[in-house]
């Protein structure tokens, strides 16, 4: 199948026209447009999330997830801009992450489309703090200690498809877990922990190369130095990922992390919990009662302060991003597109000859505005949406 796509670069702003060849780009060309160019979408590579715990009502760590809730759970997200992404499995019992694997690596040997959409899974717990605070919305009775024999069967569950495991740096066995997980070609971050300065530089001599949602899944009132929060922000050995949707952490957070990180090494995700795509209301969780709010936040149920996860996605993270952290278009996408790859060893999408035909056109105002989405093209086919007509 052959596609032409037009639009202004989401990097440079320069009029294009890129042709794909089945799942790869054929061309980029410069093309000069009969109007003006600004009546032309952008055009930019589908965004990467590598943190995405289901949609619409539905988890992936869930022991009776199937093979078709799988393929119903992540077709929604190419409505964001979404090519790629981790589904998350967080902390539950052990039958029920066996099963959500097992549903996920069947959906993918059955379809060749949600194979190629899933780029790996990140498990999220359940090797994490129980401490209040650092726990999050993780149920506390499925909390235990790092277990390479448990995640070894989890692995084979998912077809080795567990590119990225969350744990907390002070759980017992944590450096000796995440030497053998970096020798399988694993990823290890850092996430909701309470660790010690040491515990954190113990986890990240043993290998681990980023913070999960840094900022979040932390104590509502900790020292102020040292701590876990600065302990990982002054380690350049860390990239670190942040939600950045407006209600996990506020502006002069986000500018902070950062500039302190740079944009080459900052990971922006949604962190959407499985009731993402659902109305606002109230409704039953691991974690307990919650309640989607209406401006997105998804909170413990009887109070608006206590967060238990996101109903936003990707998208509105990345245009939140502009108007707040000081950064660019182009270092927004980059951020949820080629810093994901990179951590994870990924082929990014690159605008230009031989790349993925993984691509998006959208409007875009700047600052202040929400990303609206034209089309959405994975593998050189279109998932969302219609490719814009221009001349």
């Amino acid at each position: 199948m052959t596609l032409t796509l037009r639009g202004r670069r989401y990097d440079t702003g320069e009029p294009v026209r890129i042709t794909t060849d089945g799942d790869r780009i054929a061309s980029v060309d410069p093309v000069t447009p009969t109007g003006s160019a600004k009546d032309w979408p952008w055009i930019g590579p589908g965004l990467v999330d590598l943190q995405i715990n289901g949609h619409g009502g539905i988890w992936f760590s869930n022991a009776r997830l199937t093979p078709e809730e799988v393929v119903t759970t992540v077709e929604p997200h190419f409505k964001s801009g979404i090519t790629r992404m981790l589904p998350t499995l967080v902390t539950a019992s052990h039958e029920e992450l066996f099963n959500g694997f097992t549903a996920i690596r069947r959906a993918c040997e059955q379809d060749a489309w949600v194979d190629r959409m899933i780029a790996g899974c990140h498990l999220e717990g359940p090797f994490i703090s129980g401490e209040d605070g650092p726990r999050g919305a993780h149920p506390l009775q499925h909390v235990r200690p790092a277990d390479w024999d448990e995640f070894r069967k989890l692995q084979d569950a998912s077809g080795g498809r567990i590119r990225l495991v969350t744990l907390a740096a002070e759980s017992r066995g944590a450096p000796e877990f995440i030497r053998n997980a970096v020798d399988s070609g694993v990823a290890i971050a850092i996430g909701h922990t309470a660790a010690n300065s040491d515990e954190v530089q113990a986890a990240v001599d043993a290998g681990a190369r980023l913070s999960t949602h840094l900022g979040n899944g932390a104590h509502g009132q900790i020292r102020r130095h040292p701590n876990y929060i600065w302990d990982q922000l002054g380690d350049s050995r860390l990239m670190a990922s942040i939600i950045t949707d407006g209600i996990h952490l506020p502006p002069s957070v986000i500018r902070s992390i950062i500039r302190t990180k740079t944009t080459a090494s900052v990971v922006i995700t949604c962190d959407a919990a499985g009731l993402a795509g659902c109305p606002p209301g109230k409704y039953r969780a691991a974690s307990g009662n919650v309640e989607i709010l209406e401006d997105g936040r998804i909170v413990i149920a009887g109070q608006n302060q206590l967060l238990a996860g996101s109903s936003l996605l990707t998208d509105v993270c990345v245009a939140h991003a502009v108007a707040v952290g000081g950064v660019s278009l182009a270092q927004a996408f980059d951020m949820a597109g080629k810093n994901p790859c990179r951590l994870l060893g990924l082929e990014p999408t690159r605008l230009r000859r031989g790349s993925r035909a993984d691509i998006v056109q959208f409007d875009f105002d700047g600052p202040g505005d929400s990303i609206r989405w034209q089309s959405t093209v994975m593998g050189g086919e279109v998932r969302f949406g219609r490719i814009a007509d221009l001349n």
